[in-house]
């Protein structure tokens, strides 16, 4: 159930599959005869620094594949100066997370010495409005420092492992942002239904009539300080210049790990007509199959200002914890700085489209 669930795509998968071979066929194209004696991956976002142009994607139940779940991905990102996005539907709560990252060392759990804890919270607009707006507020005030709506999902996608697998969460953990909600959706379940509990749970609770009047509805709303709020979700160039034209701080292309709408095309192939659209407004993030540092410098090049990574974090997770996603991070940056050492650039912003074919 669980590796379905986290592994899985929408209907016959293509675009799950295509997010990877999309990446596949850009090719760089090096400059020679550059001084790379000092490779520096660093970059601002949003007026955050980050140790490489990468954030940790929003995942949800994490605790499925290891006890600590999020609490561990979240000090794992601390320690790497990378910012974390807790996600709505995690299994640890808003509150659980901001505490864990304030640990310093000792005992196998703090983001280590010196670290500085980044927080996003990815957040659905809910039928309730009342829960959306409880939640924004308590990021706020905990120090979150960035909210991602997330508006590609009116309705969840439908996801055959998940129907065969009739995939829910056991009975030990639970969505903690939204316990009270589940917890009376659960009431009216039966027990022989088919397909999916999570899938109907998720129908009951977000909001089908989402439209851009939601943007309006969240921007007098409290948030986190420097930014307002970004978009995840976005791929048509018309609605990146529509989110802009609303005020949001950055825009995420992505089409949910390839589990919502089946063939739709992968985040990467739309990042340059969604750049020309923005113009340089807000930054431009990717979300979609970044497995290695050459696919970090593939979405540098053709707009992005930073990466989403997930699945391979959540392996990592699976596989060794806190320890394990600091190792899978410490790759990919290592990674980052040889493959930008080869290309011939020396810092983030000297990668620019020349470098891709």
């Amino acid at each position: 159930q669980a590796y379905g669930y986290y592994a899985g795509g929408s209907d016959d998968e293509w675009t799950l599959r295509e997010n990877a071979a999309a990446l596949r066929r850009y090719r760089l194209l090096p400059r020679v005869l550059v001084d790379v004696s000092a490779v520096d991956t660093s970059t601002v976002l949003l007026g955050q620094a980050l140790s490489a142009p990468i954030l940790f994607a929003p995942m949800a139940q994490q605790r499925l594949c290891h006890p600590d779940g999020e609490l561990a991905m979240a000090r794992a990102a601390a320690a790497c100066g990378l910012p974390y996005i807790l996600s709505t539907m995690a299994t640890s709560s808003i509150q659980e997370v901001a505490e864990a990252v304030q640990v310093r060392g000792g005992g196998g759990g703090g983001g280590g010495a010196g670290a500085d804890p980044n927080l996003w919270f990815q957040i659905y607009v809910m039928k309730r409005r009342d829960v959306t707006e409880w939640m924004v507020r308590e990021v706020t005030a905990l120090g979150y420092r960035a909210l991602m709506v997330t508006v590609d999902a009116p309705r969840l996608g439908h996801r055959e492992a998940d129907d065969r697998n009739r995939y829910s969460l056991p009975p030990h953990l639970s969505m903690k942002n939204l316990e009270m909600l589940t917890r009376a959706a659960a009431t009216t379940e039966g027990v022989e239904a088919e397909g999916s509990k999570f899938g109907r749970h998720f129908s009951d609770l977000f909001d089908q009539r989402l439209d851009w009047g939601a943007i309006a509805w969240l921007n007098p709303l409290p948030r986190p300080t420097p930014t307002r709020g970004c978009l995840q979700g976005v791929l048509a160039p018309d609605d990146a210049r529509r989110a802009v034209e609303l005020g949001v701080d950055g825009i995420i292309l992505s089409n949910h790990g390839g589990r919502q709408l089946n063939y739709a095309p992968a985040a990467i192939d739309m990042l340059p007509s969604v750049a020309e659209a923005v113009a340089g407004r807000v930054p431009l993030l990717v979300d979609g199959c970044v497995t290695r540092g050459t696919d970090v410098i593939k979405c540098l090049a053709l707009g992005a200002s930073a990466v989403l990574v997930g699945r391979p974090l959540l392996w990592a997770l699976t596989l060794g914890g806190q320890r394990g996603v600091e190792e899978a991070v410490g790759m990919l940056r290592s990674e980052l700085e040889l493959s930008m050492a080869l290309l011939g650039t020396s810092a983030v912003g000297q990668i620019t489209p020349d470098f891709v074919i």
